[in-house]
């Protein structure tokens, strides 16, 4: 436990001042999430949005009725303690990142969390603990989190130690562009144009085929890569679109365009023994994709930095190993 940070938003946080709360949390690495205990979130902006959801998403999502939590299972433990446990990080923007001001974690990873809160228990309340990638097998196993939401792939090699409930969202590679660019809006506008990639990343040996005609312009790092973007220096920038997206948000004169043209599944990891737990899980997942809520979660954070509107969710079982 000691590689660990424990969090937890209590409302009584919001009672500081912001400049007492982050550094607070600068000192301690803490800090925790409840969707109920946040100030009021203004709606999604569109491009160039806040990254936050309305909270009217949060008062009209669903929850479960009493038939759906049979007693003694983990979702009835979940609604007895009142909040969910969760396994997650504090600082992937437009995924889970902790407001330095208000204390709160937003961010797609963040809110699907909380949603899934207000299903078991009728209020979005979570506590959220930092979690290595080495760790979250373990954690699972020893029922030390609920449940992981870490744009954690689904894997056949890891399913043979945690359960994967979804996937509930899919990357891969994407495009960014700068802001005022318009004649690009997704990989086969890049035939005949300068690309900037990281140096040794899946992008070197995808564009090839996607862009056929492109040249590609190679960076080290990712900043190295958002700053020749910026200065003009290549066309486009070709990268997982989680990591674009991260980019987009801290650079308003880049945006992403269309959607991934690889593709990489995120499921929510759960504890392998508990397959009545799963299929709950999944039994959610497929409520907020046919009511609309995870189309308003994407647009409110990811989709904030993205072109276009909110793609489909990707098919529940559709990732080996879900």
């Amino acid at each position: 436990m000691s590689i660990l940070k424990m969090s937890f938003t209590g409302r009584r946080s919001l009672a500081l001042t912001a400049t007492a709360v982050a550094v607070a949390l600068a000192a301690t690495g803490c800090g925790g999430d409840s969707g109920s205990s946040a100030p009021t979130l203004p709606g999604n902006t569109g491009l160039g949005g806040d990254g936050v959801i309305a909270q009217s998403v949060y008062d009209a999502a669903p929850v479960a009725t009493d038939a759906d939590i049979p007693a003694g299972s983990a979702m009835d433990a979940i609604r007895k303690r009142g909040y969910l446990n969760i396994g997650g990080s504090l600082d992937a923007p437009l995924l889970a990142q902790q407001n330095p001001v208000s204390g709160t974690i937003e961010g797609f990873d963040a809110d699907m969390a909380k949603l899934l809160a207000k299903y078991i228990i009728g209020k979005p309340e979570v506590k959220t603990t930092t979690i290595g990638t080495q760790t979250r097998e373990a954690m699972l196993q020893a029922k030390s989190v609920d449940a992981v939401f870490q744009t954690y792939t689904i894997t056949p090699q890891r399913a043979t130690q945690v359960a994967f409930a979804g996937p509930y969202l899919t990357s891969g590679l994407a495009v960014g562009v700068r802001k005022d660019e318009t004649s690009i809006k997704s990989v086969k506008d890049l035939a005949g144009k300068t690309v900037i990639v990281g140096a040794n990343t899946p992008a070197v040996t995808a564009l090839p085929s996607a862009a056929p005609g492109s040249k590609q312009i190679a960076f080290g790092t990712d900043p190295q890569a958002l700053q020749a973007l910026l200065q003009k220096r290549g066309d486009a920038y070709v990268q997982d679109f989680t990591l674009l997206a991260s980019g987009a948000k801290a650079n308003p004169g880049m945006k992403v365009v269309g959607e991934p043209f690889t593709t990489e599944a995120y499921g929510i990891g759960l504890n392998r023994e508990d397959t009545q737990f799963k299929e709950f899980v999944n039994n959610w997942l497929k409520k907020i994709q046919a009511d609309g809520t995870w189309a308003k979660v994407w647009e409110g954070t990811l989709g904030s930095v993205v072109e276009g509107g909110a793609p489909t969710p990707p098919a529940l079982g559709s990732a080996d190993g879900s």
